[in-house]
């Protein structure tokens, strides 16, 4: 998606790498990114960015000219020619492991293992926990807000509106593909658009009203372009005079934006209006600092909104702005096959050793039961679906990815099996996990 993906890491990564170069280190690593932390308002993750992930991986090169400004850093004076030659030459040759995109995890399950030697798994720490981060950030936020504007029997849209708050125009757009994924019915960014084939919406801004000399000339000119997707901003001035000043259009407009105010209460009133007027069809959307809470309010307070933009609290995720997503060494193995499992145990953050898989189990009503965090090499426990799956196979692609609408589809099945006390936007109910005997047995042989 983005062009020069080298460079855009830590600088560590790629000292670490000179080391390990330089030192003639030959081992075989396991490197695991998962979610660490459990936080206190959250009960799910949705997986996020494993396209981008494996593209990231897959055409990884360094040009002559980022090879050139490596070498001429401080840092790196010391450093054999032989490292930058290797540079020049690089190319994966590792395996890597994934769920889906679009799982439903927690806390501690490995989302994605790389099995490579330890220098080339080591460059890719910093990029692949960016680009997971963002995605898998938004598409939990984005599906707790759909999930808040879907409750009862009315089923309502979520659009992403959040490009302008993102932190910057690539995190807007991959913010936009995993809101969509999340469950929204499409975003305000188009490029995201183009790149993903999302819907693409948008309405018009409080200064396209400002620019006439009143808001039925305003609304009319938009109209004449617009003629048969007008949905009209009736807040500049006052709502309910532009809702009444809309209607006199008399024009079959698609429907109005709200965007400040009491929204329950100004909902309400305009949709009075517009059905006295058989607009009926006409949808009312809001925005304007939305979030689950506030939708969930809303709803109960029968507020007859159709869409809500979401934009500041999608992308940025404002009640939670980060995941506590690590990327750990697991486990190495040397040229003579012989495997040292490897984790912290300092206070606050300790690892769980060695290559694993996550097994799920469901309950008799089809809906998760269980997921065991066990070893890679273990069988699957009776009944248990193993969610980690080949995506890499020395270093080439093992198979198709699916694309972005079919990765939607996916997260939305997922979650529909998720049990209901996992759904509450206020509490922290995570899935029962457990681990395995096996991973147990290592875990207890207390690894270097």
């Amino acid at each position: 998606m983005f062009a020069d993906n080298c460079l855009k890491t830590d600088l560590y990564e790629l000292t670490m790498a000179a080391g390990y170069y330089q030192n003639k280190v030959d081992l075989r690593a396991v490197f695991e990114l998962f979610c660490y932390k459990a936080p206190l308002n959250r009960s799910y993750f949705v997986a996020c960015g494993l396209e981008q992930a494996v593209n990231y991986i897959l055409s990884l090169r360094f040009s002559g000219q980022d090879v050139d400004f490596l070498r001429n850093q401080p840092v790196f004076r010391t450093v054999k020619p032989g490292f930058f030659e290797y540079l020049r030459n690089f190319r994966f040759s590792g395996n890597v492991w994934a769920m889906k995109e679009g799982e439903i995890f927690f806390p501690n399950e490995p989302i994605i293992q790389v099995e490579a030697p330890i220098i080339e798994a080591q460059i890719l720490e910093t990029y692949l926990l960016s680009i997971v981060h963002i995605q898998t950030l938004t598409a939990t936020k984005a599906c707790r807000v759909v999930q808040a504007a879907n409750r009862g029997r009315k089923k309502r849209g979520v659009v992403d509106f959040g490009s302008r708050r993102a932190h910057g125009p690539e995190a807007a757009a991959l913010a936009a593909r995993a809101a969509y994924i999340g469950g929204c019915i499409g975003t305000s960014n188009v490029y995201a658009g183009k790149m993903f084939n999302i819907p693409v919406f948008g309405t018009m801004a409080h200064s396209w009203v400002s620019a006439f000399d009143n808001e039925e000339e305003a609304f009319l000119k938009y109209y004449e372009v617009f003629p048969e997707n007008t949905v009209l901003l009736i807040d500049t001035y006052d709502t309910v005079k532009g809702a009444k000043k809309a209607v006199k259009l008399e024009k079959d407009i698609n429907g109005v934006r709200l965007d400040s105010g009491d929204i329950e209460v100004l909902s309400k009133k305009v949709r009075k209006i517009l059905n006295k007027c058989k607009l009926n069809n006409a949808k009312i959307i809001a925005s304007g600092n939305l979030n689950e809470y506030k939708i969930e309010k809303l709803i109960k307070k029968k507020a007859p909104i159709d869409i809500f933009g979401v934009g500041t609290d999608m992308v940025t995720s404002r009640d939670l702005p980060s995941l506590d997503l690590v990327y750990k060494l697991v486990q190495i193995e040397d040229k003579d096959s012989n495997i040292k499992f490897k984790a912290k145990r300092s206070k606050g953050k300790v690892m769980i050793p060695a290559k694993k898989q996550v097994f799920r189990k469901y309950a008799r009503n089809g809906l998760f039961a269980k997921d065991i965090i066990g070893l890679f090499s273990q069988e699957a426990p009776r009944d248990a679906q193993p969610l980690l799956t080949q995506v890499i196979k020395d270093g080439q692609l093992a198979g198709g990815l699916p694309n972005t609408a079919t990765v939607r589809n996916y997260a939305q099945k997922r979650l529909s099996l998720l049990p209901k006390s996992c759904c509450n936007v206020h509490h922290s109910r995570y899935l029962k996990t457990v681990f395995s005997k096996e991973l147990k047995l290592i875990w207890g042989q207390r690894p270097s």
